[in-house]
């Protein structure tokens, strides 16, 4: 059995209290109809996929909810209500459909339950959530009590949806996207806009009006129209019971003088050539000021007094993420939309530009394949307000992907039309990277869509959030975002450090230590990034770099040599030599720092580091400095356990008098020895330790795996123990080639090789 008319749906509800079951009852839709037949006093019960806030708030109310959504949910239940996801394939539909239980869309189930009051239907292609509840705060605030149902979260009102027994009108939006507008009988109705949309529905626009003009003809009352949108105004201006609202001349009620605000907007409201006075929307955009507009006449009509009505628009705030303003610092603001249509999009950057910052950096996420492939011009030209586009792939809202159409669709059209900052994406959940990594001070950055875009939105409001702190704790300085680390590695591969930190002074680093460990953000130091590979998907937490004001001070006393972590070793040997003091010339050819030479105990032509370390100044993870002797020191082999828990800021290196002629005979050979004997190309250094049995240079060429290639990661054809970039490497093919020579020589050998090299970092999702 299959309600199919809203009448016969009214009756059965009014007879009695119901056992009714809900499919896919956690979204924000079904969830609202579930908490209106709760206030009805029925059983209700629902199952669905994942639980939320939602579903456990009904739950507080009488809600017995089922996850996941399996046959035995459905069954004793005299009426099953069912979202637009569901389809033939959900055990649960399945099952209520072998069991010939009643089964109803949403839609239907709204219908029926509005018919107990007088409906008023907000309609229309964008703005029907926000007018629905402007709409619902202005009946409540003129005294008329009414019940409303909306399609999100709207704080001003307390939940997506309400029954109010006492009240007359019902206020809710009708979703035209499956033709189930048509079902509605209301009282009043308003009707925002209409032109193509839904296209993987409607063949075409006809079809669209077809469907208003039957609802339209189903309103017993007054419809309130838009003369500004040219087809709902055609549609509508001949109908008897029609009110124009608008900035047109012809409308009834008009809107002038209007001044837009950051925050809000001022205007005058007009009845024909009657002033009824000033008004100030507590939202920002032009296009709520439409909106708005439209819940004035309705309002106006059914007779609530306009001091009401202005009261209750100066203290709207807005549903969630309609222009959801996130975060607002000096520094960045950011704002969440539900926008995901060309009309909405421009009229959400338009009121974009007017907070007036200094870009606009928008995050688009295109939502459902039909809309992608035919609005796609549309799409290319709507973006013309924003300075930069970033567009990840598209949100597919149960549909199966059309060949061809994804987000680079749209950023083709975007660079077609002429848009010179259109970036494609693919994968969503890095999207927060790519902007934040380019993100400035006076940025306002959008994220835009109907899918799960806003996510992206709540990462970046984390990290920014998390990058101010770390930026008031430390003081002189520089915080980056998502900074790329082949930038920071001599292999130049590995992808971005979370928070990137360049302190100046020890008493910054000091306290940004101190606020990581307060606030368990791990922390990792990174030198000039020799004998490092990271990991594709980056660093999780705080990479500190010291290459700024104290870590980079360098000085001579007598035969020794102060140095700063950040100072290079080729500074270091340079520095020696000038002063006459031998011993460090090995390092000349290094490409590492200070703090990572002592951090590795590294070295080169039989020499390692601390056998010309007189002290070491350290500083714990918790902030405290401290100066060791290397006697107080573990130090082995290409590996310092001291320096695990802590990190080297300073050394003192003591070397002995030499001539002029012995150091550059030194270095000389040196140098000779590093360029015959290794690479150019850029590398990590040594990939390998020893073993015991032979090198691992000459291991690998016994092994015959010079010149052995993944992707653009080579084994170099010079030194065995060297993999080099050939120029676009990832760690990945690093990794990969590593894991080949371990087996090989395992294998082979009976060999196991040991990394040298450092791998940190998360791998790429």
């Amino acid at each position: 059995m299959t309600f199919d008319l809203p009448k016969k749906l009214t009756a059965f509800l009014w007879e009695g209290p119901k056992r009714i079951h809900l499919i896919g009852v956690a979204g924000s839709g079904m969830s609202g109809i579930a908490g209106l037949l709760l206030a009805l006093g029925n059983r209700v019960s629902g199952c669905d996929r994942v639980s939320t806030l939602e579903t456990r708030r009904l739950e507080t109310l009488g809600l017995r909810f089922y996850l996941p959504q399996t046959e035995e949910t459905v069954r004793g239940a005299e009426l099953v209500i069912y979202s637009s996801a569901i389809r033939a394939g959900n055990p649960a539909f399945d099952e209520a459909v072998r069991l010939k239980l009643p089964l109803v869309r949403r839609a239907e189930a709204l219908a029926a339950i509005m018919q107990i009051k007088k409906g008023i239907v907000i309609a229309g292609m964008h703005g029907k959530t926000t007018t629905s509840s402007m709409a619902a705060h202005v009946l409540r605030v003129g005294g008329l009590n009414p019940s409303h149902y909306v399609g999100a979260e709207i704080p001003i009102l307390g939940t997506n949806a309400h029954w109010e027994p006492v009240g007359d009108y019902f206020v809710a939006e009708g979703d035209e996207s499956d033709g189930t507008l048509r079902i509605y009988h209301p009282e009043h109705a308003i009707i925002l806009n209409v032109e193509e949309e839904h296209l993987d529905y409607y063949a075409d626009l006809v079809a669209i009006e077809r469907v208003f003009n039957q609802f339209m003809d189903q309103v017993a009352g007054k419809i309130i129209y838009c003369a500004d949108d040219p087809h709902g105004a055609r549609l509508c201006s001949a109908r008897p019971n029609s009110i124009s609202y608008g900035r047109a001349k012809t409308a009834l009620y008009q809107y002038r003088n209007f001044e837009g605000a950051p925050f809000g907007s001022h205007f005058e409201v007009w009845r024909g050539n009657l002033l009824l006075g000033e008004l100030t929307l507590g939202v920002p955009g032009a296009h709520n000021v439409s909106n708005a507009l439209a819940v004035i006449a309705l309002a106006s009509e059914i007779g609530v007094p306009f001091c009401k009505i202005t009261e209750a628009l100066e203290s709207f705030r807005g549903a969630k993420r309609r222009f959801e303003i996130k975060l607002q610092t000096e520094a960045y603001t950011v704002v969440d939309d539900y926008g995901h249509h060309p009309t909405e999009v421009r009229a959400t950057l338009e009121t974009a530009r007017s907070l007036e910052n200094k870009r606009v950096v928008v995050m688009f996420q295109p939502h459902r394949y039909t809309r992608t492939e035919a609005l796609k011009k549309e799409f290319g030209a709507a973006f013309d307000r924003a300075d930069l586009v970033f567009v990840t792939d598209i949100y597919a809202a149960s549909e199966k992907p059309i060949p061809g159409v994804s987000g680079h669709t749209i950023v083709s059209a975007l660079r077609d039309h002429g848009h010179p900052g259109a970036v494609y994406v693919p994968r969503r959940n890095v999207l927060h990277r790519e902007v934040g990594r380019i993100a400035e001070p006076g940025d306002l950055i959008l994220s835009l869509g109907a899918g799960d875009i806003h996510e992206e939105a709540a990462k970046l409001i984390q990290d920014l959030e998390t990058a101010a702190r770390l930026r008031e704790v430390m003081g002189p300085g520089e915080v980056s975002l998502y900074e790329p680390l082949s930038k920071h590695t001599t292999l130049r591969v590995g992808g971005p450090a979370q928070f990137w930190i360049e302190p100046e002074t020890r008493s910054g680093l000091a306290n940004v230590l101190e606020f990581c460990a307060a606030h368990r953000l791990p922390v990792m130091l990174v030198g000039r990034g020799s004998n490092l590979l990271v990991r594709d998907g980056g660093i999780s937490g705080v990479v500190i770099h010291l290459a700024r004001g104290d870590f980079i001070a360098l000085s001579v006393e007598e035969t020794e040599i102060h140095a700063g972590a950040g100072v290079r070793l080729k500074q270091v040997s340079a520095t020696a030599r000038n002063a006459g003091i031998g011993g460090f010339e090995w390092m000349e050819g290094i490409p590492g720092s200070v703090g990572g030479s002592l951090r590795m105990n590294g070295g080169a032509m039989g020499i390692e580091t601390f056998e010309r370390v007189v002290s070491v100044q350290v500083v714990s993870l918790r902030g405290e400095f401290e100066t060791l002797r290397p006697d107080q020191m573990q130090v082995q082999y290409r590996n310092v356990p001291t320096l695990r828990d802590r990190y080297a800021v300073f050394a003192i290196f003591r070397g002995e008098r030499a001539s002029f002629d012995v150091i550059d005979q030194r270095l000389s050979e040196s140098n000779y020895k590093r360029k015959t004997t290794q690479p150019i190309a850029s590398s990590a250094g040594c990939i390998f330790k020893n073993p015991r049995e032979c090198p691992a240079g000459k291991l690998v060429e016994e092994l015959g795996l010079k010149n052995r290639r993944i992707g653009a990661a080579r084994v170099s054809e010079i030194h065995g123990n060297f993999i080099v970039n050939d120029g676009g490497a990832r760690a990945q093919d690093v990794l990969q080639l590593i894991g080949e020579i371990q087996l090989a020589a395992k294998e082979q050998r009976g060999i196991d090789l040991q990394t040298e090299v450092q791998i940190v970092g998360v791998d790429d999702e």
